[in-house]
Order: structure tokens, then sequence, then C-alpha cells
């Protein structure tokens, strides 16, 4: 069983709902799962609720960690850094990031699923053509 070096629940309000976004970090690879609260949870709410779905929950595919030292900057140049970097990934945190890609990759199964649904409607009606087109030509 995989053993988990930290996770953190982090509860905030994102209009009109509030949302629950656990993070879990496992040889320094971070996985993020994302809840919907509807209401404001009491502390006693999201306890229980974790203790019943937590291993029902889907986390994102994990992202390696990079950790960086700090050293003094110009701020110019920080500022100057800070745009490029952001034109080039956008804004996020890793974990808002890793949630991102969660929802990519349930938007190709969606749209997968909902393309094999039609082909399926269409061959359906086709058949249902076909089967009309041979009644009529039968006879009495």
């Amino acid at each position: 069983m995989n053993k988990v070096t930290y996770c953190r629940l982090i509860v905030f309000f994102e209009a009109p709902f509030w949302v629950g976004m656990i993070e879990r970090e496992f040889q320094g690879k971070l996985s993020v799962a994302k809840i919907t609260f509807g209401a404001e949870p009491k502390d006693y709410e999201v306890l229980e609720w974790l203790k019943g779905n937590y291993n029902n929950l889907r986390f994102s595919p994990t992202t390696s960690l990079t950790k960086k030292r700090k050293e003094h900057m110009n701020p110019k140049r920080l500022q100057r850094e800070a745009r490029k970097q952001t034109s080039q990934e956008g804004i996020g945190t890793k974990s808002q990031q890793a949630l991102k890609l969660l929802q990519e990759q349930g938007k190709l199964q969606r749209r997968s699923k909902t393309k094999m649904q039609r082909e399926l409607e269409k061959k359906r009606q086709f058949q249902l053509h076909q089967k009309k087109r041979k009644e009529k030509h039968r006879g009495h």
C-alpha cells in the first residue's frame, strides 16, 4: 500500500459553492482532488465526509514537485521573470494546474463517450429505416 507523505485539505468559497481541495504528496509527486460541498460545511461535517468518502475520491495524475531555494533577486528582474512564466504556462498553483489536467482528461473521456453514443444512435436509425423500407416492398 502506498504511504502518503502529507495530505492537506483546503476549503474555500468559489462562487456559488464551497469547495474543498485535497492535496497529497507521495515520493515527491503531487496529486489533487476537488470536492464541492455546496453550503459552508462545518469542521465536523468535513471530517465525517472525509471518513466516509476519502477512498472514493478521484485524484489527478501526479505532477512532480520542484523545490527551489530562495535567493535575493532584483525586483525588476523578478517582475520580468514572473511575466515570462505566466505568459507561457498561465496563472495558477501546482494544485490548480493538476485540477485543470484532471478536467481536461474528463472532457476527452466525455467527448469519446458521446461520439460513440451518437454513432450507435445513427446506426440504430439506419437499421430502423432499412427495416421500414423492406416492409414497404413486401407486398400483400
